[in-house]
């Protein structure tokens, strides 16, 4: 049994418990100082407490009511649901977020449902959840950090995949992104995600999207079997090395946690059969970011996603803007600036999709990259100003490095060239490229292209 649960149990700590009859009630050990909202003891919560105390002396029973603890037994399951996706847009996967109220055992929910774009432009429907809202890690950052003041609720495995079932029989869903606090340990978590996707899979027979998350802690043999289960998973990192981690999740190990299941992901792609898995394909990586809570640089981060694009076969990166969190410890610090997610974004794709490197990046001398002009551009600017690129004869990395030209439009200009040479922007133009951001870094048969200069 991981030692941590019982660490977690005795921790001072605040939040806040739903009894049988609805009420909620405080307490800052689940055995010490019981009381109500006016601060007056509950007699018969506290009895049930007693017990609950005895059972530590049996960790199978301490585990078990450590669940009943925040399963919500008075709160049926659109509630629940309710309650563990409210905070769900912290994970950027999705091209939007849709406010929607699914219907789950005929009453409607409010759920944001995400829009997940697909490799050929089609979006899913994906459902983003939790297993557990309750966590013993204290990130400084999250919602859902042990500590916090707020209400938390807990699906069983095979009520979530119930509800998920039911919205996905009525169109209401397509796919399930999964995730959930750490209660126990991340082993005894990390099997609760798996017991779901395995019930989906084999008892409800779904062959749709499921993204799992691998929770910090887990081992070698689950992280095989979630990927044997799944289309997607995730390991959060949060920060991009161990210095930053431990300003923003002192309890989190950057290298034994995190990034060492991204390496045995891509490990056993490599070494072993994917005939097992329930499609006969291994799933795609992602990992995520939290950007500008710890003073950390652009150079740390793009320098980390260059080592999992170029070393661990990750899909994609994702980065989400800091925003401060009521009743955390980075509260009262100020949110940061989405433009800085978005050059980020950027820079990750010309790593990813463009041939650029980490050493084509247009950092400053703090590490950080130009808010003002997109990173793409600003290399051109250093690079293609004054050497521009024929077009006619470039191949197609050299076409990508163009500003307004992408992996498409190169592609097209290398089919229409065969039978014609380009001319002028407007030929550009016919081709669906934005032939003005090209123009200053371009040659034509030679020419530097006519354009006409803005006066402003």
């Amino acid at each position: 049994v991981d030692k941590r649960a019982f660490r977690w149990l005795s921790r001072p700590r605040s939040g806040r418990i739903e009894t049988e009859k609805g009420g909620k009630l405080g307490f800052d050990r689940p055995f010490d100082r019981l009381r109500t909202g006016s601060g007056q003891a509950q007699p018969a919560f506290s009895a049930r407490f007693r017990d609950f105390e005895k059972a530590m002396r049996c960790p199978e029973e301490l585990l078990a009511n450590l669940d009943r603890m925040f399963y919500n037994g008075d709160m049926d399951a659109a509630s629940q649901l309710s309650l563990l996706s409210q905070d769900m847009n912290l994970e950027p996967d999705a091209v939007h977020e849709t406010a929607c109220q699914p219907v789950v055992n005929g009453r409607p929910v409010d759920v944001p449902i995400s829009a997940l774009q697909m490799p050929g432009g089609r979006q899913l429907k994906v459902l983003k959840t939790l297993i557990t809202s309750a966590c013993e890690r204290d990130c400084y950052y999250c919602p859902f950090r042990a500590g916090r003041d707020m209400r938390r609720a807990t699906f069983k495995p095979d009520q979530l995949a119930d509800v998920f079932m039911e919205l996905h029989r009525t169109g209401q869903v397509e796919g399930l992104f999964l995730s959930s606090g750490i209660t126990g340990g991340g082993v005894r978590t990390q099997d609760k995600l798996i017991d779901t996707a395995e019930i989906l899979r084999k008892k409800r027979g779904y062959r749709g999207y499921i993204h799992l998350k691998i929770m910090p802690g887990a081992e070698k043999d689950q992280v095989r079997r979630a990927m044997q289960l799944s289309n997607r998973l995730s390991v959060n990192l949060e920060a991009p090395n161990t210095n930053r981690l431990q300003m923003l999740a002192p309890h989190k190990a950057f290298t034994e946690e995190l990034l060492q299941p991204l390496e045995w992901i891509e490990a056993i792609r490599r070494e072993e059969s994917p005939h097992r898995s329930w499609n006969g394909r291994w799933p795609s990586t992602t990992t995520q970011f939290v950007i500008g809570a710890v003073g950390e640089s652009d150079l740390e981060i793009i320098q980390t996603s260059e080592h999992l694009y170029s070393r661990l076969g990750l899909q994609r990166a994702y980065f989400s803007a800091f925003r401060p969190v009521r009743d955390t410890p980075l509260e009262d610090l100020a949110p940061a600036d989405p433009l800085r997610q978005h050059r980020l974004y950027q820079s990750s794709f010309l790593l990813r999709d463009y041939g650029f490197g980490l050493e084509d990046m247009p950092f400053d001398t703090d590490g950080n990259l130009p808010l003002s002009v997109d990173p793409k551009q600003a290399w051109a600017e250093d690079n293609l100003r004054h050497t521009p690129i024929e077009v006619n004869t470039a191949d197609r990395r050299r076409l990508m490095q163009i500003p307004g030209i992408g992996f498409r439009s190169a592609a097209a200009i290398e089919q229409n060239r065969r039978l014609n040479k380009i001319a002028s922007l407007s030929d550009l133009r016919k081709l669906g490229i934005r032939a003005d951001r090209a123009a200053p870094y371009i040659l034509l048969n030679g020419v530097r292209p006519a354009r006409q200069l803005t006066l402003f």
